[in-house]
């Protein structure tokens, strides 16, 4: 499972996922991407079983980039507490997804084997995604 080895602080504040994705629009190591649609918090257990999703459809050919790191802690208060008394304990780690973030690549596989991979993998995501090809993603 992705997280950080250490934080500078436990419990941070939330992070806005509106708006567009400033860094990390463009497919820079593989052939093709996977870009999200829409924004949201991706956990690590998602981006963990959107890569299976996609290692176990390529069979193990070809490579798999993971473009997003979940570096931020989510926390939660247990059930039947009351109002008050402080935040809740970290529960998880999430990254911050904004639309137009390329989150998965692939190379070494044909086109129509990455589509379904990655058809597989944005099952397992919060957000909408899109297919691209290198050099095409600046569309919207």
């Amino acid at each position: 499972m992705l997280m950080p080895k250490r934080t500078k602080y436990r419990k941070p504040h939330r992070l806005s996922y509106e708006g567009r994705s400033k860094a990390g629009r463009t497919v820079a190591f593989g052939e093709y991407g996977l870009v999200a649609e829409s924004g949201n918090y991706v956990s690590n257990r998602q981006i963990e079983s959107a890569r299976i999703a996609m290692t176990r459809h390529m069979k193990r050919g070809g490579k798999v980039w993971i473009k997003i790191f979940p570096h931020l802690a989510i926390t939660k208060k247990p059930l039947e507490v009351r109002m008050g008394s402080g935040k809740g304990s970290p529960e998880g780690w999430v990254a911050v997804v904004k639309p137009g973030r390329v989150m998965f690549e692939i190379a070494g596989v044909d086109e129509e084997t990455a589509k379904e991979a990655f058809r597989l993998a944005s099952h397992k995501l919060a957000v909408k995604t899109r297919f691209v090809r290198k050099g095409e993603e600046e569309q919207v």
